[in-house]
């Protein structure tokens, strides 16, 4: 069976977020021939930018530039190509999460990086402060540098302002502004979140919180006022509380949007909470949020292994490779060439040209990461062995 991945993506350009050399949207699926000649294993979406990590632990950027989050000193305010993060280049990055405006990463020494706008201490650097009015605040962190050196770090995740760390010991950490600004005071120096214990994996969404443990219980904190905490009421939460409604499900991954959330079974069933609005969460022609995990009925019987939750929109993957697009659809972010705004899960069309002029096969999703209005992906053309 002969495989080839290409990096894609779909949805707003204005950024240069695509990749694709220019500042186009695309409402079909396009490749990034920037990264053809690279391995690449991961990508991540953020609000404006994109990166994507590659099987030699390489890391590029490209997109939105005026507050270092592309890792390098801006010199136009928008990349539409990628490029390398010349500063990481002796390490291997292993994983990697953007937040509003600003990035961080791990390689695979549990060592964890942050850069981007720091005014609310995300970047885990004390902002600066004004003493004077004639001296230029200077915030944002260009160059990637270590953060919580303490901590033997196994994933990183970034809010809108805030970072989120899962360690090697299964804790999580937290620092930066956990709450739309004003609300607290934000914090530079990481704190360990109380109430987790044996964490297996977590996902954080503009202002939001989730923690997977190893049992299968899902806790949750943050703000909450969509229902995106899955509590049954809009009580925002500073301390992680269980997510009701799943205990007859076996959790095996979660996604956390703006402002709505996804949890997934061992069954390929997606349930989703939070704000509906849109139509984000899949439940069809209802677009009301939800205060508690559903079921999305429209999903059923397709096996997902992953979704992934944007700002207004989201994509869940079959195990056999399809996309499935629903959400805001102005700026061509579901990737089906129409703009429709829907709530009702439609397939996104991989039309690529196929490898090596190969007719015979067909190109599998293998990874799908939504940012704020675009789209990426990775996949695979696969030929003999895939199903039709």
């Amino acid at each position: 069976m002969a495989s080839e991945t290409t990096v894609i993506a779909w949805g707003s350009g204005e950024d240069g977020q695509l990749g694709i050399g220019n500042n186009e949207e695309k409402e079909w699926v396009c490749a990034i021939k920037a990264l053809e000649s690279q391995k690449v294993c991961s990508v991540v979406g953020g609000s404006r930018n994109s990166l994507a990590i590659c099987e030699d632990g390489k890391l590029f950027t490209w997109g939105w530039n005026q507050r270092g989050t592309l890792g390098h000193p801006s010199e136009t305010k928008t990349e539409n190509v990628p490029s390398q993060v010349k500063s990481l280049a002796n390490v291997k990055i292993v994983q990697a999460a953007i937040g509003g405006w600003h990035c961080l990463a791990v390689d695979d020494q549990g060592r964890a990086y942050a850069w981007g706008g720091n005014e609310y201490g995300q970047c885990s650097e004390e902002p600066e402060r004004k003493d004077d009015t004639s001296r230029p605040l200077r915030r944002d962190i260009v160059i990637p540098q270590r953060c919580t050196p303490k901590l033997s770090v196994r994933q990183v995740a970034a809010g809108g302002t805030h970072s989120v760390v899962l360690t090697h010991e299964g804790h999580v950490w937290t620092w930066g502004q956990p709450w739309p600004p004003g609300d607290i005071k934000q914090i530079s120096t990481p704190v360990h979140v109380q109430g987790l214990e044996k964490v297996r994996t977590i996902a954080v969404g503009a202002f939001h919180n989730l923690a997977l443990l190893e049992d299968g219980i899902l806790m949750a904190w943050g703000n909450n006022e969509y229902g995106q905490l899955g509590t049954g009421d809009t009580q925002p939460r500073s301390q992680p509380i269980p997510v009701q409604g799943l205990s007859d499900c076996t959790l095996v991954d979660i996604a956390a949007g703006g402002w709505h959330s996804t949890a997934l079974t061992d069954e390929g069933e997606v349930y989703g909470w939070g704000r509906g609005e849109h139509g984000r969460l899949g439940f069809g022609d209802d677009k009301s949020s939800k205060m508690l995990p559903q079921r999305v009925q429209l999903l059923v019987g397709e096996d997902i292994v992953q979704v992934s939750c944007g700002g207004t929109h989201s994509v869940a993957l079959t195990r056999d490779g399809r996309m499935f697009s629903f959400g805001r659809g102005d700026h061509g972010r579901l990737g089906y060439g129409r703009k429709v705004t829907t709530g009702h899960p439609s397939e996104v069309p991989i039309n690529l040209p196929p490898i090596g002029g190969e007719a015979e096969g067909r190109w599998c999703a293998k990874l799908v990461a939504c940012g704020g209005r675009h789209t990426l992906a990775i996949v695979e053309w696969s030929t003999g062995e895939s199903e039709p």
